[in-house]
């Protein structure tokens, strides 16, 4: 017998068996239903009530001549086409409030987000009844009103009473006794600035520390065994992470701080000078001041344009966020 006949023949594997193809899903035809429409309509009523009046009003008075004499029913209004926001576009004055408003917003938003972040990181890691003291004063400070609050600053920097002038003429070789802040407007405002960033710091942080319990220890403890540091562990994990809520919160810093009035107004006692203006008292003295409605609603209504151009920005961003994620 030979090698050939003693040896068994291998078997073939039986063939795959291919699944039938499944069955395409029936189409659905959406159906709309009024519900959502119907629970939301309470909320969308007050919103057309409180803010679509004014907005219509506002845009109204933007193109009119709109003065005392109109104010008390002595004339009709007059309407004038774009002669308001001719006429507030050509005055070099709302020019230099705009670039001064704009400059004040900007420094409000750097140094709030930046001090945010700061205190938020440095809430992860002190004893947890260090951290609990901390949200306390935060809280505080953001639930004080912010008439309270700029009397409190206006006492703080005055020229004549002012304990930071006494504070700091303690300091060798510094007499800042009898010092007035607001003797000029760059100093003024970095007063109001500071009052600004002390009411929106704690949002920011509360924020900001919700978000940092989102960021997995786990990819910090991978960078560090990749060698990264403190540095490199915030930029390239916690950072995108936070993206999201960063640009969320810087959006509505901006929105706030270009809306800042009553800091401005009640610390310069009702009448800000031309160097403390910034759109929104710039706005209130051409409206109510100098009784000229038609222009401070056309100034108004250009600081809500801008406004929508953040807006804009903002709705931009997100989406991108959203197409990466």
């Amino acid at each position: 017998m030979s090698a050939a006949d003693t040896t068994t023949p291998a078997k073939a594997p039986p063939p795959l068996s291919v699944p039938p193809p499944r069955p395409a899903p029936p189409s659905r035809k959406r159906v709309f239903s009024g519900t959502p429409w119907l629970l939301l309509a309470p909320c969308l009523l007050v919103l057309a009530l409180v803010m679509g009046y004014p907005l219509v009003r506002l845009v109204t008075l933007s193109f009119q001549k709109f003065g005392q004499t109109q104010l008390w029913g002595f004339q009709p209004a007059e309407w004038t086409g774009f002669d308001n926001f001719t006429g507030v576009l050509n005055d070099g004055e709302f020019w230099a409030v705009v670039v001064r408003t704009i400059v004040f917003a900007a420094g409000c938003v750097i140094f709030t987000m930046v001090s945010g972040m700061l205190i938020a990181l440095l809430l992860q890691r002190v004893s947890g009844w260090v951290k609990t003291l901390v949200n306390i004063a935060l809280v505080a400070s953001w639930g004080m009103p912010i008439i309270v609050a700029t009397t409190v600053f206006k006492w703080l920097f005055d020229a004549d009473y002012g304990i930071l002038n006494a504070l700091l003429s303690k300091l060798p070789g510094v007499d800042m006794i009898g010092h007035n802040w607001f003797a000029s407007g760059p100093q003024g405002l970095a007063v109001i600035m500071l009052l600004v960033v002390w009411g929106a710091v704690p949002f920011v942080v509360i924020t900001l520390s919700a978000g940092l319990t989102q960021v997995p220890a786990e990819l910090e403890e991978a960078a560090r065994l990749d060698g990264a540091g403190a540095w490199g562990v915030f930029r390239y994990v916690t950072l995108p992470i936070l993206k999201p809520i960063i640009v969320m919160l810087t959006t509505l810093s901006v929105i706030w701080d270009m809306g800042v009035f009553p800091q401005v107004f009640v610390m310069r006692g009702g009448h800000p000078e031309a160097e403390f203006q910034l759109l929104t008292t710039y706005s209130y003295d051409r409206a109510f001041v100098v009784n000229d409605y038609g222009q401070g609603s056309a100034i108004a209504l250009i600081t809500v344009l801008l406004l929508l151009g953040v807006v804009a920005v903002y709705m931009r961003q997100m989406l991108k966020i959203g197409e990466v994620e």
